[in-house]
């Protein structure tokens, strides 16, 4: 296929790397046409549940000590196996490369694999055991992450066709301290076209399905890592967030995810699709685990390291430890009358709230007018829309823009129908103007949330990780919930609470002509995880974590 300008088409280049992916997957790892033959195609059309029918367990590749290592461990208990040498690292390594391979088969959330250099790590890890030594906290330990952390010798195309070709020739700070600390990186994971959407989908990679039900999303834009680690292809892994990146797959996958405040974990020498210097709302990086253990483990060896050393975009605090409150002021952060919740994200939260008032915790109800949603949401947008780096990259690569994208644009649309802005009109502003206003409104709201916090003595805040739970693909659209903390720079955390069940199949949901969101249809989403987010306030990551562990057992207590 030629082309007018003597340029290759983008579909024969996107086409040329998938294949190259595609031939890494070693012949013996590869899942049969009677395998899947099993399951309805188009996978993506149709619903698929490769988590409760075992899919990879029945696929027969993995052995049954792959199985174990894979399933039954904890991230903190496979560091103490790995320690004492109940496992070795080669044959952890392995067991979550096949994985992960399998996983990719079924879901499409991988972009680069490094199977062979993760082994090669893999013995020589366990050769330094052997000696007496071990590499660091995390030694042995799998590691996935997104694609847009470098990797040397890997590519970090984040799904667009005008980064194709180009092999990182140095490691991002936050790959170098994992390295340090022992772990081992084999796969990096898919994220949607330009990272600002909610739907794991771009034109190089195709789309990320959600193990649950595949005819849903994964969330974004760490989607990849969600799936991933949702059918057990990593331990742990490492995504990044500016608003919602990380608790949006977190949520729509049945995971923990994290959200750490801005400049503590390192997030500096990354591949973006931004103009450089134009940072107003600070990308995050944050862990995924199926546990809080796994977040807990990231935080302290990550901080252990003095990243500081690495990244000058970081600052220097040690992780502290901070002291268990038995009785917690938890503020509940209400609905926006403009994003409704679907109902089983209600029911869900009644419920959290629910036990953790049995408990004795003091709950205290948030006004939605105090809260601002919608302002915070408004003041986010238009910091996005300042940079249009990514339009010229596509429009560079002659790439259309994926369906997810255009969808968050009639979103977009649809609320100027009936929203009255907050913001004056910046039309005649030039940039600099523009980024003043909205720094000054920032600064607003963020003053706003202090005496908020102050007035009712909070130590938390419980609020919806969505509107929805994962909804069908490029449907998903913006994410108000999650975006409030990223302006506000509030570490956040997404623990996940039951799923869509009969008591939401009678449920009513309609959107008025003055709302925003998704269709509800319980048959379609009926089995989706659902979770809670919660927050605290700059800089207490050490008590959001504390609290949310508390939090959870009380949850769990329900089971």
């Amino acid at each position: 296929m030629g082309s007018l300008d003597g340029k290759v088409p983008w579909q024969e280049k996107a086409a040329k790397k998938r294949q190259e992916c595609a031939s890494k997957l070693p012949q013996g790892w590869k899942l049969s046409e009677q395998f899947m033959a099993g399951f309805q195609a188009p996978i993506s059309e149709h619903r698929n549940d490769f988590i409760r029918t075992e899919a990879i367990r029945k696929s027969g590749i993995l052995t049954d000590r792959e199985l174990k290592i894979t399933e039954d461990y904890t991230v903190t208990s496979l560091i103490s196996a790995l320690a004492d040498g109940t496992l070795t690292s080669a044959e952890v390594t392995l067991a979550y490369c096949k994985r992960a391979a399998l996983a990719q088969q079924l879901v499409s959330c991988l972009t680069e694999t490094m199977f062979p250099e993760a082994q090669e790590r893999a013995e020589y890890l366990d050769k330094l055991r052997a000696q007496g030594n071990l590499a660091g906290p995390l030694h042995g330990l799998p590691v996935s992450i997104k694609d847009n952390f470098h990797h040397k010798g890997t590519e970090s195309t984040i799904g667009m066709i005008s980064f194709l070709d180009e092999k990182s020739s140095a490691n991002s700070p936050l790959v170098d301290i994992l390295l340090e600390l022992g772990a081992v990186l084999y796969v990096k994971t898919n994220i949607p076209q330009t990272m600002m959407t909610t739907d794991s989908h771009n034109n190089v990679f195709g789309r990320t399905l959600n193990p649950w039900n595949t005819t849903l999303g994964p969330g974004g834009s760490s989607g990849g890592e969600g799936a991933l680690i949702a059918l057990r292809g990593a331990p742990l892994g490492v995504g990044t967030d500016i608003g919602g990146s990380v608790r949006i797959p977190a949520h729509c996958c049945g995971l923990y995810g994290f959200r750490p405040s801005a400049a503590r974990v390192p997030n500096g020498g990354m591949r973006v699709c931004t103009t450089s210097g134009m940072k107003f709302i600070l990308s995050c990086a944050g862990p995924l685990s199926s546990d809080l253990d796994g977040i807990e483990t990231f935080f302290r060896s990550v901080f252990e390291a003095q990243p500081a050393r690495y990244d000058s975009t970081i600052i220097d605090i040690p992780w502290r430890q901070v002291p268990i409150k038995p009785t917690l002021r938890i503020g509940v952060v209400p609905e926006s009358s403009i994003f409704p919740l679907h109902p089983p994200i209600q029911r869900v939260l009644a419920e959290a709230i629910h036990l953790l008032e049995a408990q004795g915790h003091h709950i205290i109800y948030l006004e939605e007018k105090d809260c601002r949603v919608m302002e915070a949401n408004e003041i986010a947008w238009n910091f996005f829309t300042l940079d249009q780096a990514s339009q010229k990259h596509l429009e560079s690569a002659g790439e259309p823009p994926v369906p997810a994208m255009s969808y968050m644009l009639k979103q977009g649309e649809k609320l100027k129908q009936f929203y009255k802005r907050s913001l004056p009109d910046m039309t005649n502003l030039d940039r600099l103007d523009k980024v003043a206003l909205l720094n000054t409104r920032r600064a607003e709201l963020r003053e706003v949330y202090r005496k908020l916090w102050l007035q009712h003595n909070l130590d938390v805040c419980i609020a919806p990780p969505a509107q929805t739970t994962a909804v069908p693909h490029d449907t998903f659209g913006v994410a108000p919930y999650t975006t409030l903390t990223n302006l506000l720079d509030y570490p956040s955390c997404i623990l996940p609470f039951g799923k869509v069940g009969e008591l939401d199949a009678k449920e009513n949901f309609e959107l008025d002509g003055n709302q925003l969101g998704a269709e509800y249809n319980f048959e379609q989403l009926e089995g989706a995880p659902c979770s809670i987010q919660l927050f605290t306030t700059t800089m207490r990551d050490e008590e959001c974590l504390q609290i949310a562990k508390q939090i959870d057992q009380c949850l769990k207590s329900k089971k």
